[in-house]
């Protein structure tokens, strides 16, 4: 587990909610929002206040974030590759996972890769098919054998690598507790998703994302476009200090804020920059921090 993963799973065992740790340790809830979120490491007295709490060692908690999880840590997988040989617009329909990890890479295969610690018989119930249909690519995820979407929400981890030199357009849709879109560069990314966590790193082009759960969206790189499609909710993005962006608000009845350490401020945006945070929908708020 990371620092991020570990104190959200203390925190959840413990019955408390992000507040009433936020109470505890005498800082915001926002704070304990971009821990969970591998946003940001506690400072050296806030690690000795979680330690307090939940009566476990810095040590530990430092021993764990060195520690991140990768796709090969688990103990059971599922890999179904398929070679690619021109770009192509990929449209992936992945259904329920605990979470999922998109990025590029330097091949010439599309790999998607299924990891659980507790289904054994995860090849045999899960099925991955790969279509080839003209310019495009369509991937599926179906289960088999009583599994349910709640089952895989809570046992499975999706990894997905599409070929660097073959990325046109790229449409997603997934549930999943958690997801990461890194390492990619095309002209736009529409995700289809229900998550409340997702991470955007060294991704160049524009990404749309179309989501009624209140998220926290952390821009750790800004090179393009993040246009936030919601009805109903509230969601924060992070973004680099020293990235320029223009924000641009439509839809009936939404806003966009902005806040500096947990704080609100005016905003900071730059007219006519190149990158974008956009908001559209009905009766939503996005909150722009650093």
């Amino acid at each position: 587990m990371t620092f991020a993963e570990k104190l959200k799973s203390l925190r959840k065992q413990s019955g408390m909610s992000q507040e009433k740790l936020a109470e505890r340790l005498g800082v915001s809830r926002q704070a304990i929002t971009k821990w969970e979120t591998d946003a940001g490491i506690p400072e050296v007295e806030n690690l000795m206040g979680i330690s307090s709490v939940f009566d476990i060692s810095i040590d530990e908690l430092l021993g764990i974030e060195k520690g991140v999880k990768k796709s090969t840590d688990y103990l059971f997988e599922s890999i179904t590759e398929y070679d690619i040989d021109e770009v192509k617009r990929y449209d992936m329909k992945f259904g329920g996972a605990n979470s999922l990890v998109l990025s590029g890479y330097d091949g010439e295969k599309i790999r998607v890769r299924l990891v659980s610690n507790t289904l054994s018989t995860l090849q045999n119930d899960f099925k991955v098919k790969i279509d080839d249909i003209r310019k495009r690519i369509d991937v599926d995820v179906s289960r088999k054998n009583g599994v349910t979407e709640a089952m895989a929400k809570e046992e499975v981890h999706i990894f997905v690598q599409i070929p660097t030199p073959y990325i046109g357009q790229i449409e997603l849709a997934v549930h999943a507790e958690s997801i990461e879109v890194c390492s990619l560069e095309c002209d736009s990314i529409e995700l289809d998703i229900k998550t409340q966590n997702l991470v955007l790193d060294g991704v160049i082009g524009t990404v749309e994302i179309n989501c009624n759960l209140d998220m926290n969206i952390i821009c750790r790189s800004l090179s393009g476009g993040v246009e936030v499609n919601q009805i109903s909710a509230t969601s924060r993005i992070c973004v680099p200090e020293d990235a320029e962006f223009t924000a641009i608000v439509k839809g009936i009845g939404t806003s966009i804020s902005y806040e500096q350490d947990d704080k609100k401020v005016d905003a900071f945006d730059t007219p006519d920059a190149d990158n974008v945070i956009g908001l559209n929908g009905i009766k939503s708020e996005l909150v722009i921090c650093h």
